[in-house]
């Protein structure tokens, strides 16, 4: 069980799976890194903007979020559970995302 101050976490190999089980996967990286490179099928809303735009997200769904190395995407994952959403930090953010060969948008993208 998680302590106070723990974030859930799931691993880049289990992302595919809770995606197709109706899952979101949630980018909350800043417009440049977005641009550069993404996950498909990510939402994006950079962090700043999450307490302004968190309602674009179904509570109801859970939300899988990601970042460059996994810090960012954890704070914004304890706001949307504070916020009562289901949400999981995606481990190692995308860098691990790339390191474990998962497609990025565009095909010539990289991540900042």
């Amino acid at each position: 069980m998680d302590g106070p101050t723990d974030v859930p976490e799931i691993g880049v190999s289990d992302v595919a799976d809770q995606l197709g089980a109706g899952a979101v996967l949630l980018d909350v990286r800043e417009d440049v890194e977005w641009q550069a490179g993404r996950a498909r099928s990510a939402h994006h809303i950079p962090l700043g903007e999450l307490g302004q735009r968190h309602l674009e997200l179904d509570a109801g769904t859970p939300v899988l979020v990601i970042c460059r190395s996994g810090s960012r995407s954890a704070r914004a994952v304890k706001a949307l559970r504070g916020a009562g959403y289901e949400a999981y930090n995606v481990a190692g953010g995308m860098q691990a995302w790339a390191e474990a060969g998962q497609t990025i948008e565009p095909e010539s993208g990289f991540v900042a």
